[in-house]
């Protein structure tokens, strides 16, 4: 089983183009950074289980109910009365997308760590806000530290949110804490390049392995991804042509894609060293993954047929 630990919420994505004269009405869509990696991980057939805590409100109740339809284990899903986060989008002519967040005294804020982790778990991932927002980060540190401890491959993207960080060099050594605890490192470029202070990520890369992870993966939107490992490998791959429509979700989609491709491997263990062959495989896999979510609106990765594999059976079907 894959843990995925993380925040869930709602993203309020416009329903078209604003005007001088008018705002775009917002459609609510289903969201957060680790809420869609569990989602994917288990559409591409992971036998997957979330780990947050979600509002009691209607918001939570409908992100309760789907990550259920996909066949997601929510045994770890805690609840509360608080409100659920909202995120606003704004979509560039790109297709990229910002976001304005509503996290204040919000349920997924007030995270505790759980008593214990299902013994079949064997790796876990974390990242976005859930690592930047107090009370609850401290409790995700805290078991990231546990599940490195009791030898989990763990999994790290950053998922770096400005207008959530008020001290930005307080957030870099607090990321840079993280690292001797993180298996797999993934981030993007622009990620990358806000934590290295520098658009030459090169140098930061180096200090990153150094420091604790197997592999770093980059993500180079259009131009595709590249992992670098500790033992000094380098590969790179071309990303998949597509009609964008937005990318909210497409980071999250290689997430899981890692994920998932690295267990096809047996590679989801503390000490992972998968072949160059192995590798360009997984980073192959993950492109085309994001590519087919970035074709769609809002944050729909993929399921498993759609690149070619037997389809996952939902939880009680």
């Amino acid at each position: 089983m894959i843990i995925v630990a993380g925040e869930a919420l709602i993203d309020l994505v416009p329903a078209g183009p604003a005007t001088d004269d008018e705002l775009p009405a917002l459609l609510p869509r289903r969201g957060g950074g680790p809420y869609n990696t569990a989602v994917a991980l288990a559409r591409l057939g992971s036998p997957t289980a979330f780990c947050s805590r979600l509002s009691t409100d209607h918001f939570g109740e409908a992100l309760l109910r789907a990550l259920t339809a996909d066949g997601v284990d929510t045994t770890l899903v805690q609840r509360g009365p608080e409100p659920t986060t909202l995120a606003v989008a704004h979509i560039a002519d790109g297709g990229s997308a910002t976001y304005t967040f509503h996290a204040e005294g919000t349920a997924d804020r007030l995270f505790r760590l759980p008593a214990a982790l299902p013994a079949a778990a064997r790796a876990i991932s974390f990242g976005t806000c859930s690592l930047a927002l107090e009370p609850g980060a401290t409790a995700y540190e805290e078991l990231l530290r546990r599940a490195s401890g009791a030898g989990l491959f763990t999994a790290l993207d950053p998922n770096i949110r400005p207008g959530l960080l008020p001290d930005a060099d307080a957030h870099r050594a607090r990321f840079r804490s993280w690292l001797p605890r993180t298996t797999l490192l993934k981030l993007s470029e622009e990620d990358a390049a806000w934590l290295a202070q520098s658009a030459d990520v090169t140098a930061a890369v180096d200090e990153w392995l150094a420091s604790g992870p197997y592999a770093v993966v980059l993500t180079r939107g259009g131009a595709g991804l590249t992992v670098r490992t500790r033992d000094g490998l380098e590969l790179s791959v071309p990303g998949v042509d597509v009609d964008v429509v937005d990318t909210i979700g497409a980071g999250d989609t290689v997430n899981a894609a890692l994920l998932h491709r690295l267990d096809h491997h047996g590679a989801l263990t503390a000490t992972p060293a998968p072949t160059a062959d192995q590798w360009r495989d997984v980073l192959t896999f993950a492109a085309r993954a994001a590519a087919l979510t970035c074709s769609r609106a809002g944050a729909q990765p993929p399921y498993a047929s759609e690149l070619g594999e037997a389809e996952p059976r939902p939880a009680g079907r």
